[in-house]
């Protein structure tokens, strides 16, 4: 068949957005990943959204939901928020991707988070995914230090390409596609004491971290260990590249969170919701010194690009979306938030003892549960605690969304913890609304069997069948 005739067949735009949740589901499953539609299936998290505006969302049959799982940190500004798209409107019609010129939006850009950065963070390098933030950032640490030794923290997540995959702290992810990158060791995080043991040698061309782990389960690190890590890295002359991916333009209540013990990295990698919710976009921010050891000089310019880095329309959104967490003061609001949100939380987790622990920054937060003990354990051979561990953060997601239109998700690497990250613009009206819905599915389904039982049956038949 040619491929005129094939185009026939083709569906447009407009046919796209005449689909039903069933077209779609069919779709993505025949095309994209059938087991993904699958898993989303058992919960009842494949619905057909077809609008979205600052918190909220609509499905197909105009049921409204709440937005608090927030693109992973990507949405901080909400869903299609109307100023950053109307300064993303001024430059429609302007050369988008030309690489025989210099990008003026970039260049804005680049000034713009250089004075909001902490300390003397200069030099931005731009590009589209977070794991190609870091993936520059480790590149950027080796060539400048002449040194190929990277030490990340077990539990993290830098991202799934092969260098991001390197230093991600979790086997199932690294498994599959060893060997990986050499050179690559893990500490626990917040360990100084192993970290400096490490460093000791003064091989490491850099320590790579996240200040508050997000897939890692919302981890938290103990008061002054940024302060030491920094300490740490400046005595043993390793560039320390703090991951600020999830938890940076005011998502923890600082504009980085960073900020909360003063720190500044040597490397800072920055990308989600500095793209305003519409544009991917990602990039570092370095030293002038560590940036002209890397690229000064005319023969090394060109030694790592990204065709789309740096291009007009999404530098726009990020020059927009800068503008819009000032003017409103969305770190600030995200720690008076939090702080509710949190305390508000800590009175459940009293009054429910499935619940183990609360923790977050800003609204960064996570609820991770309790492994089901006793005799129904006993008799199910610890079955029961293993589809804890992998399923129940999921089932109470979907009681969330189905019962009560609060959308929220579990963090990959720990799936025993619920995730909380709404847009900064989300109200305390809606944060109540959050907390009664988790009362409301805590009170009702008393333990993981009778929620797993209701909710999600074929999830727990699977495990017993092993």
């Amino acid at each position: 068949m040619k491929v005129k005739e094939k185009y026939e067949k083709f569906l447009t735009v407009e046919d796209a957005l005449n689909l039903k949740r069933n077209d779609v589901r069919e779709n993505y499953g025949e095309y994209i990943n059938s087991s993904i539609v699958q898993l989303m299936g058992i919960l009842d998290f494949d619905k057909h959204f077809v609008r979205a505006e600052g918190t909220k969302v609509y499905d197909e049959d105009g049921r409204e939901y709440i937005d608090f799982l927030g693109g992973y940190g990507a949405l901080n500004t909400g869903h299609n928020n109307k100023e950053i798209w109307e300064e993303i409107q001024k430059v429609i019609g302007l050369p988008n991707i030309l690489q025989a010129s210099i990008y003026n939006m970039a260049g804005v850009l680049a000034r713009d988070l250089a004075l909001i950065t902490p300390g003397d963070l200069k030099r931005s390098f731009f590009g589209n995914s977070g794991a190609e933030a870091v993936e520059g950032a480790l590149k950027l640490a080796k060539i400048a230090s002449g040194k190929t030794k990277v030490i990340y923290c077990q539990n993290s997540f830098h991202g799934k390409s092969m260098g991001a995959l390197s230093v991600t702290g979790r086997e199932k992810y690294q498994k599959p596609f060893k060997p990986l990158v050499p050179d690559c060791y893990g500490v626990p995080y917040g360990d100084t004491e192993l970290l400096e043991s490490m460093l000791k040698s003064r091989d490491a061309a850099a320590f790579i971290f996240e200040p508050v782990q997000g897939e890692g389960g919302i981890n938290v690190p103990p008061r002054g260990y940024l302060k030491k890590v920094r300490e740490l890295c400046t005595k043993y002359n390793t560039y320390m590249i703090a991951d600020e991916i999830q938890t940076g333009f005011g998502r923890t209540g600082y504009m980085f969170a960073c900020e909360a013990e003063d720190v500044t990295p040597d490397i800072m990698c920055f990308a989600k919701s500095i793209g305003g919710g519409f544009m991917p976009i990602s990039g570092y921010i370095t030293t002038d010194e560590i940036w002209k050891k890397a690229y000064g000089t005319v023969d090394k310019a060109f030694l790592h690009t990204s065709t789309f880095g740096g291009n007009t329309i999404a530098c726009a959104a990020g020059i927009a979306t800068l503008k819009y967490l000032i003017e409103n003061d969305l770190a600030n609001k995200a720690k008076e938030k939090g702080e509710y949100f949190i305390g508000k939380l800590n009175e459940l987790k009293e009054k429910y003892p499935v619940i183990k622990e609360v923790r977050g920054m800003g609204l960064m937060i996570g609820i991770e549960f309790q492994e089901p003990k006793g005799i129904l354990n006993t008799i199910t051979a610890g079955k029961l605690a293993e589809a804890s561990k992998e399923y129940f953060a999921s089932l109470v997601a979907g009681k969330l969304m189905n019962e009560h239109g609060i959308i929220t998700c579990y963090t990959l690497n720990n799936p025993n913890v619920i995730r909380l990250e709404p847009p900064l613009t989300v109200t305390i009206e809606e944060i109540d609304k959050a907390l009664a819905a988790l009362e409301d599915v805590f009170e009702k389904n008393k333990g993981f069997l009778g929620m797993g039982l209701q909710t999600g049956k074929d999830v727990i038949k699977g495990f017993f069948k092993k």
